[in-house]
């Protein structure tokens, strides 16, 4: 495969095929759907996806919905679409809720061990005495509970017999381990909430770290791939695995998470976006989430390459979000057609083209690709241009129109500028000028040159359009990684603060008739402005409504 390029964890599943020590491979994708995913979360999907399929593996798509108070059907369905979108498909659909019988009775098993307790401490307390990084923790009154006392309030804990918060099941591991993660975790805490998947059959719910083990043991996935902050977890995780008696063994091996330049790359914050009316929802085109991506006009494949090229590693490292721009622009250079469309519209009347003709022009669809043919752009005596394509009084080496300038018109002619309008406000309203018929693009002309060619739209069949041009959504070059604390790492500020008001800017511009029908998620890319596509939330048939993926050009190189 053509992206099978070296890198630990693939060199770590080498080893165990040659080694004999596993004989097939399983990964697993398993988000939370507690949200929509982002860039990060294609990383995770790219890997294990790849990886598996490199070695004639399986890959599941597995949700760990442990927490039914932040967990919805919506963002189970958001996660599906996304995965399918990035070109995948999973070998078996499983939900941490399909496990719950399985979860219950490794809890009573441990509690049979001896291993397990049931605990009345709130959960300050259980803070309080995990002790810190320099100082052990103190063992909770109740932790030696005998295995019938602890048997039977773990079973009233399941009929629902207390409150919220009145009781939890913890690991009994080590309260003085140096890793905190090891103190007597809490396993099952009470939650009165509905399952979206169970509804109210539950009433008790496993926690995350020890849920997860459990699952990549009942489904027999070999790696267990995950970002580092999971790390000092890891010896919980093979605990769980081992106590529990489980028939297969996972392996958890972590890598770097990827972070972006400009974006907000944590979960939460994203939510606290969506909930308090910051952004048009969790597929706002600033959004760093998948949805976000693809409605802003992303391709698939520019975001697999964009992660493949990123690598994988242990170091998480900060990379510039120009970087996938680059990765987007290689992919649509060949596929997206050129046509024509002005954002700040300024009217050109051609005082010498004969009044009520209208011609004609063809013009390349993409010079880089001749087989996607040609098109029909028409022209007449008004058209259209952006307002900075002309200045009054412009300075030294500016090359486009001003009175007594020529500049070329793209596909079309020389125009002379000899005349403009101004409204009450001293503001340049229509530009009157003179064009040479002579200089019909396509016919050879070589009699002069002129050093600028601006584009226009054609105004009699010019079609109305939304053009949505788009900044980062952070105004610092710094990233927002913080996943725990509304502060961020460089600042006293929160992230809130940090918000670019200028991240989206609405214009109300014209665009070539050959797009007067065009389709949502259509990509093009509009001469000297970028490219755009068509937003598929707020284009109707009286509005197309375009946003911007990314400029033309940039200083990133790989």
């Amino acid at each position: 495969m053509e992206h099978n390029s070296s890198n630990f964890i693939r060199n770590i599943i080498i080893n165990d095929l040659e080694s004999g020590k596993r004989n097939h491979v399983i990964t697993r994708f398993p988000p939370e759907p507690n949200g929509y995913l982002h860039i990060g979360h294609a990383k995770s999907i790219v890997i294990n996806f790849d990886l598996a399929d490199e070695f004639n593996g399986k890959t599941n798509l597995r949700f760990d919905d442990t927490n039914p108070l932040k967990e919805d059907v919506e963002f189970v369905n958001a996660i599906k679409e996304d995965v399918k979108w990035l070109g995948y498909d999973w070998d078996g659909l499983f939900f941490a809720s399909d496990y719950f019988q399985q979860m219950y009775e490794k809890a009573v098993l441990l509690i049979n061990k001896g291993k397990a307790y049931v605990d009345d401490l709130s959960a300050d307390e259980i803070r309080e005495y995990r002790g810190t990084l320099k100082e052990p923790g103190k063992e909770s009154p109740y932790r030696n509970r005998s295995i019938e006392e602890n048997l039977d309030l773990f079973d009233r804990m399941r009929k629902g017999e207390f409150g919220n918060g009145e009781k939890v099941l913890r690991a009994k591991i080590n309260m003085s381990s140096p890793n905190i993660n090891l103190r007597d975790p809490v396993i099952y805490r009470i939650s009165h909430a509905v399952h979206h998947n169970t509804g109210d059959q539950w009433c008790i719910y496993p926690m995350y770290a020890f849920a997860h083990p459990l699952e990549d043991a009942i489904e027999d996935v070999t790696h267990s791939i995950c970002t580092t902050e999971f790390e000092d977890q890891r010896p919980l995780y093979n605990w769980v695995v081992e106590e529990c008696e489980m028939k297969s063994t996972p392996q958890q091996i972590e890598f770097g998470r990827l972070n972006i330049t400009n974006a907000v790359m944590s979960k939460r914050k994203l939510k606290q976006l969506v909930d308090e009316g910051l952004v048009d929802g969790w597929d706002d085109p600033r959004m760093p989430t998948v949805s976000g991506l693809r409605r802003r006009g992303y391709t698939a494949e520019a975001i697999r390459a964009f992660v493949r090229e990123t690598g994988v590693s242990k170091g998480s490292g900060v990379v510039d979000s120009q970087m996938l721009d680059h990765f987007v622009r290689e992919d649509l250079k060949l596929k997206a057609p050129r046509t024509m469309g002005v954002v700040r519209p300024l009217k050109v009347v051609i005082t010498n083209y004969p009044e009520g003709q209208v011609e004609m022009l063809d013009a390349e669809i993409n010079p880089e690709n001749p087989e996607m043919g040609t098109r029909h752009i028409p022209f007449s005596r008004e058209i259209y241009i952006e307002q900075d394509d002309f200045m009054e009084d412009p300075p030294k080496k500016y090359f486009r129109l001003f009175p007594g300038n020529e500049v070329r018109l793209k596909h079309a002619y020389f125009i002379k500028c000899e005349d403009f309008i101004k409204d009450e406000d001293g503001n340049v309203v229509e530009i009157h000028c003179t064009y040479d018929p002579e200089t019909k693009s396509g016919t050879g002309f070589t009699g002069r040159k002129v050093k600028g060619t601006i584009h226009w739209v054609e105004a009699t069949q010019a079609v109305p359009a939304e053009f949505r041009l788009y900044e980062p959504l952070l105004s610092t070059e710094e990233t927002e990684v913080d996943e725990d604390t509304e502060k961020t790492a460089d600042t006293e500020k929160t992230f809130l603060d940090q918000i670019n008001p200028n991240s989206l800017e609405i214009l109300k511009g014209f665009v070539e008739p050959n797009l007067k029908d065009v389709e949502p998620q259509t990509k093009i890319q509009f001469f000297r402005h970028g490219y755009f596509n068509v937003d598929p939330k707020h284009s109707t048939k009286d509005q197309i409504v375009f946003n911007l993926i990314v400029s033309l050009k940039s200083s990133f190189k790989l």
